[in-house]
């Protein structure tokens, strides 16, 4: 399966014009995003991140961006972050979906979720 070296992984932005790309790009295809917003400092962050790196393996047909909130802090405030670990779901443009907390089922159920919409 040919494509680029960033399908089955996590996406690290660490710049505005990295993170606006990457939003652009997801959006553009038509892909659901999954958007890990993180802290270096956070325990269950680091607890969750090796899970969300399986979750993007598993389902390469899925955006998957890590954005590190200290790096990035007008985007977190933009989309009104108050906690870490915050995983937004955005499908063409939009929220669809948010899971606050390392909760891996319903981090991976809502995903789900979204992928079998997707498909239907």
């Amino acid at each position: 399966m040919a494509g680029s070296s960033e399908e089955g992984q996590v996406i690290g932005c660490h710049t505005i014009e990295a993170w606006n790309d990457q939003l652009k790009k997801g959006n553009d295809n038509n892909k659901l995003i999954v958007v890990d917003f993180t802290a270096s400092w956070c325990g269950p962050c680091r607890f969750i991140a090796p899970f969300l790196a399986e979750l993007a393996k598993k389902f390469p047909n899925v955006t998957f961006i890590k954005v590190d909130v200290d790096e990035l802090k007008t985007v977190a405030q933009d989309w009104a972050v108050e906690a870490m670990p915050t995983f937004m779901f955005v499908k063409e443009g939009k929220i669809v979906g948010k899971v606050v907390g390392a909760k891996k089922e319903e981090l991976q159920q809502t995903i789900e979720k979204h992928v079998a919409a997707a498909s239907a």
